[in-house]
């Protein structure tokens, strides 16, 4: 159920009908549901603004340690 619903908020929000909440509230409590839906929004859209920075994996996390290290 939580991969068909965060398919739903990734790629098609049409899939978000009547049966899937329905079935959403059959396997999850509602803060549950919320962080699911929280955690596929934030982590998509994390993904999605570091492709604007162009940057391949580790290089921002590289860069903040280095930043790190030159602040102290």
């Amino acid at each position: 159920m939580a991969l068909a619903y965060t398919d739903a908020i990734l790629w098609n929000p049409v899939l978000a009908d009547d049966a899937l909440w329905k079935d959403l509230h059959a396997e999850f409590s509602e803060p549950e549901i919320v962080e699911l839906g929280f955690w596929a929004g934030f982590t998509s859209g994390g993904q999605r603004w570091l492709h604007t920075l162009h940057t391949k994996q580790g290089e921002l996390a590289d860069y903040i340690e280095e930043r790190s290290k030159a602040n102290k």
